[in-house]
């Protein structure tokens, strides 16, 4: 800890030692005389001594862990100030990428080597010199990457460093990130992100390509895509005024950029030839990001941008939208969530005819069925499509308002299917409500909390009683003999619906086994006979003397009371568990197991409960339905 002594902590870095939520670090202020004063910050923000708190901690005896990548992210904290500390970040990346590319002169020559790290990384933007001063720091992040790796290093770092900027970053979650680099390049070309940011769109992509306004959040793209092997290329500077990249045509492009930005230099760029579907409005920035991304791709190749849901039917942009639609430039608009975003497809005219329908649909929260149906579309756009999706004719949607809301045309429902759908969602609805238990478990409440003498999953996992397993690393679950339980299977209590082929290092699931997935959902194994798919961690208990149901209780409460909740990653080999006898986890395991089932069944009826209400509304609206004295 020697390198320790000039790190300071706030009360979020001290929750997350000792893995407490904040309130209990309040808790520790106000109770003792002896807690640690502030070494700095502010009043609402203070920073405490490492040092200090770790002492503080170990002599009241509160269970805590400073981890190598703790202690490196700390120093950092404590080196800059918030509007330096990307920079550092940055130029910790650097060092790390000539870690990558020059072990051998690292391991020979220390830190005497870095007088190579400009030669070494000619390719990042920005300022040529990204060396750092402080050596100790050097050390440090070089210990770490060689337990963890460089890439493993830097993105612990990244994700931090987002977690501290979550208001000023705004960063495109990994599911819709990953869609949309399917969506838009299947065969793996080159794909540019205009708006890049710290480089989330391009981490899916083969042939990176990107700008970004920011200069910090640019380095941070270029190092994490450089880091991973790709021939990434990434510059600094303004897209909409400072094209870095103009004349240049990506094969495919994908884009999240920054909404209702009102000065985006609508006076200076009247004239710009980018406008080729017309002038983008003052306050209709997105049309200009998305006519901006199609004078950046080859002609017959893809852009999928995500856009602001008023963006489909704000009056200006009308004509711009209506001759996207003449020219068959735009494909597709999905609503990814309530509210939005919205997903817009378009595809740059390469002389063909356009096709007479537009693709819409509401996704919702689910974005599995997006793919299909996008594949659907593409293989026949003049094809008639079913599901939650439908194609709607392009000549109706020029009308006067050009409204491109999936909202707004959701296909009505013929009679037959229309009473099939209500009836069988209305008797499941009664079915599923009639079975719910009238409360959850027998709980006691106990005047006082009860503290529980309590260990880590890693300490049970260094004692024997639990093994962690997970699946073989780039495991395929699309397709194949052998069933796949998949994370999404996990997430809704589903049977396994991926495949695989067969392979010995698969690992197969056994009744009493409890899987996670990395953002929290947890069950118990109740059937064999399916492998444990990509992105799930397997816990096996000794039954003799570990309790499932107990375990996957604690797992699950562990990833409810994360201090962090913006972090996709739950370090579950810290979570505690208590040290009970065996009856006494029987006790509580049931409990958690009559929880998990009625979670599942609340989950179930309200699924219905909306579909049930949409069907009303539709078939109010439609003259399917009508009111009468008895009810339905």
């Amino acid at each position: 800890m020697e390198e320790s002594q000039d790190i300071t902590v706030n009360a979020g870095d001290i929750a997350r030692l000792a893995s407490v939520g904040r309130a209990a670090v309040s808790n520790w202020r106000r109770r003792h005389d002896d807690f640690p004063q502030p070494v700095g910050g502010t009043a609402s923000s203070p920073l405490f001594s490492l040092p200090e708190i770790a002492a503080w901690l170990r002599r009241n005896g509160k269970s805590f862990e400073v981890s190598l990548g703790d202690l490196v992210w700390q120093r950092l904290r404590t080196s800059a100030d918030d509007l330096r500390l990307g920079d550092l970040v940055g130029r910790v990346g650097a060092f790390l990428l000539f870690l990558q590319r020059e072990p051998a002169a690292w391991r020979e020559h220390g830190t005497q080597s870095l007088t190579g790290l400009a030669a070494a990384t000619t390719d990042l933007p920005g300022h040529p010199d990204l060396r750092l001063d402080d050596l100790a720091l050097v050390r440090l992040v070089a210990e770490l990457a060689a337990e963890r790796g460089p890439l493993e290093t830097f993105e612990f770092l990244c994700e931090r460093y987002v977690e501290a900027h979550s208001r000023q970053l705004s960063v495109t979650r990994d599911d819709v990130a990953a869609l949309m680099s399917r969506l838009a390049d299947p065969d793996g070309g080159t794909v540019l992100d205009p708006a890049c940011g710290v480089g989330t769109l391009l981490l899916h992509t083969g042939s990176p390509l990107g700008q970004e306004i920011n200069e910090t959040n640019a380095l941070l793209a270029a190092v994490r895509l450089l880091l991973r092997g790709a021939g990434a290329r990434i510059v600094a500077g303004d897209s909409l005024r400072e094209d870095g990249l103009a004349g240049e045509l990506a094969d495919a492009v994908v884009c999240d950029p920054p909404f209702n930005e009102r000065a985006w230099g609508y006076e200076e760029l009247t004239g710009d030839p980018r406008w080729e579907y017309g002038l983008p409005p003052r306050g209709e920035s997105e049309l200009a990001w998305v006519q901006h991304c199609l004078a950046h791709v080859r002609p017959g190749g893809l852009v999928a941008i995500l856009m602001p849901a008023a963006a489909a039917g704000r009056r200006p942009g009308k004509r711009i939208r209506g001759n996207l639609l003449r020219t068959g430039a735009l494909r597709a608009v999905v609503t990814l969530g309530p509210g939005g975003p919205d997903l817009w497809m378009l595809r740059r005219p390469d002389g063909g005819r356009p096709p007479s329908q537009l693709l819409m649909m509401d996704a919702g929260e689910d974005l599995s069925a997006v793919e299909a149906a996008w594949r659907a579309y593409t293989r026949d756009p003049e094809a008639e499509l079913s599901g939650d999706c439908r194609t709607v004719r392009i000549i109706d949607l020029l009308d006067d308002e050009v409204d491109l809301s999936p909202a707004r045309h959701r296909p009505q429902q013929g009679g037959p299917d229309f009473l099939r759908d209500f009836t069988g969602t209305l008797d499941r609805f009664r079915d599923i409500t009639a079975t719910l238990p009238e409360g959850p478990p027998a709980l006691e409440l106990l005047a006082e909390r009860q503290d529980l003498p309590t260990t880590t999953v890693g300490e049970l996992a260094k004692a024997g009683l639990i093994s962690i397993l997970q699946a073989p690393a780039k495991m395929s679950a699309e397709e194949g003999p052998l069933p796949v339980l998949t994370a999404d299977d996990t997430a809704l209590g589903a049977s396994p619906s991926g495949w695989t082929t067969l392979d010995p290092a698969l690992v197969m699931v056994r009744p009493g086994d409890v899987v996670t997935t990395a953002l929290g959902a947890v069950r118990v194994i109740t059937r064999s006979g399916a492998a444990l798919g990509p992105q799930l961690t397997l816990y096996r208990v000794d039954p003799q003397r570990l309790d499932p149901d107990f375990l996957a209780g604690f797992l699950r409460s562990a990833d409810a009371t994360r201090v962090h909740s913006s972090s996709s990653r739950l370090d579950v080999r810290r979570a505690r568990v208590p040290m009970l006898p065996l009856a006494d986890q029987r006790k509580y395991g049931t409990a958690f197991r009559e929880l998990f089932a009625l979670e599942d069944r609340v989950r179930e009826t309200t699924a219905l409960g909306e579909t049930l209400i949409r069907l009303g509304f539709d078939g109010l609206v439609d003259g399917h339905l009508r009111p009468c004295d008895q009810g339905v």
